[in-house]
């Protein structure tokens, strides 16, 4: 939680581009991986050792924490590696590690690390919870609780007074928005058994993300199935019922998205950025969570539901392959040059047109993913209303941009004027005090 006693809002950072616009947009802390050991070793960019002093130095200029994520399964041989790469943490002055290996939490506070427990050990009851406080102060709760369980949890934190190694209370950490995968808590062995390629090892295949056909083997009859993704859960959005969570106590909010664009940790960022404000100062409201949702709706998702907070028994499923956004990029140019004085940007168009009106998104590792709409543009030197490829445009811009950043325009996608969808009712307060899965 923060010095302001509001829930910490934790943004995802697989590049520079997405750390930075984490950054601009309001995140209270960021988590990052380095390298292959963690659980998004292929799908984002990663950062590397090195990079890891320029890391701590951007945010601690922002007063942003930074977690470094080291929550796969460990071998062996991966210990040197692990030794070296939490030396050089504790040397930049990374914040805190996110791990569920035993041999990472021994050797993190050997070296004085502050840990967190990442949602893979599966934390359901306050008993398993006060064993980890011997070695974490923050500690990320199982996905498939719901929000009355984590409220017991949390109020049996305060009853007992659970303190981590840090002398102070257990902090409690929640998903709050992004991709979930049909795993309890992430661990999933599909992609091990088909491809020998470990989810639990950051390399996970997406089988979940595919369309099946079920087939009874004896007979060859094939069942009917209202949706053949049927292990492609919507992406979990927490918005609509921001209030209650702030509620039951959670200190830390985190945005899953560490494989998505820098555009989606702007707009995410940026919109759980107002809604933890306004929860806070009173004004979050109904009218407010419909223009969050739209704002959410722009970027990538495969449609929203509550995950299980609610109690619901199952998660619900997305009907589509990839992502429902109602807006996408389409790459134009790149950035040629700068002028501060005047505040202008000069960009060399390698694709597509570009006219006045048009929206548009810069992206770079130090421009982080910043939007705004073409209100006037000069073509080879003269005022125009359009571009074509091949020429220089340049443009007032209220930000400095890099050699090479990239140019994209914003059109609209098939799912423009398809309402935003609220998973759940502002509000409700009939919150279920257990979950009730299959099998219980």
């Amino acid at each position: 939680m923060t010095s302001t006693g509001k829930i910490e809002l934790m943004a995802p950072a697989g590049s520079f581009e997405s750390m930075q616009a984490a950054l601009d947009n309001g995140a209270d802390s960021i988590y990052f991986g380095v390298d292959q050991l963690n659980m998004r070793a292929q799908a984002s960019i990663n950062f590397t050792i090195e990079d890891l002093p320029e890391i701590t130095k951007r945010c601690k200029a922002k007063k942003v924490r930074t977690y470094l994520t080291l929550n796969t399964i460990i071998y062996d041989h991966d210990l040197t590696i692990i030794k070296k790469l939490l030396d050089q943490a504790k040397k930049a002055d990374v914040t805190a590690v996110i791990v569920m290996d035993q041999a990472v939490i021994a050797y993190a506070r050997s070296i004085g690390m502050e840990v967190h427990i990442s949602t893979q050990i599966n934390i359901t009851n306050i008993e398993t919870l006060k064993f980890y406080a011997l070695f974490a102060d923050t500690v990320v709760l199982s996905r498939e609780l719901s929000l009355g369980q984590i409220k017991k949890i949390i109020e049996q934190i305060k009853k007992q007074e659970v303190r981590g190694p840090s002398g102070n209370l257990v902090e409690v950490e929640v998903f709050g928005h992004g991709a979930l995968c049909m795993a309890v808590s992430g661990k999933c062995y599909m992609s091990l058994h088909t491809f020998n390629s470990s989810a639990n090892r950051g390399a996970c295949k997406q089988n979940c993300r595919k369309p099946y056909l079920v087939i009874d083997k004896e007979s060859g009859v094939e069942l009917e199935i209202d949706n053949e993704y049927i292990m492609s859960p919507k992406d979990l959005c927490t918005i609509d019922f921001l209030d209650e969570l702030a509620e039951a106590g959670v200190s830390v909010l985190k945005i899953e998205g560490r494989g998505r664009a820098p555009e989606y940790v702007a707009k995410t960022v940026k919109s759980y950025r107002e809604a933890i404000d306004a929860v806070y100062d009173k004004t979050y409201s109904q009218e407010k969570v419909d223009d969050w949702m739209t704002e959410l709706a722009k970027v990538y998702n495969r449609g929203f539901w509550g995950g299980y907070y609610m109690g619901k028994k199952l998660g619900e499923w997305s009907k589509l392959p990839g992502s429902q956004a109602t807006q996408k990029k389409i790459f134009v140019g790149i950035g040629k040059h700068y002028f501060p004085k005047a505040q202008i940007g000069e960009f060399l168009l390698q694709a597509f047109d570009l006219s006045l009106g048009d929206s548009i998104l810069i992206t770079g590792p130090s421009t982080g993913a910043q939007e705004m709409q073409v209100t006037e543009m000069f073509v080879n030197d003269v005022k125009s209303e359009k571009a074509t490829k091949g020429d220089t445009v340049t443009m007032k811009l209220p930000f400095r941009i890099r050699l090479s950043d990239k140019l994209y325009k914003i059109v609209k996608t098939e799912f423009a004027d398809k309402e935003p969808e609220n998973p759940n009712v502002i509000g409700v307060k009939t919150i279920k005090t257990e979950a009730h899965f299959c099998g219980e």
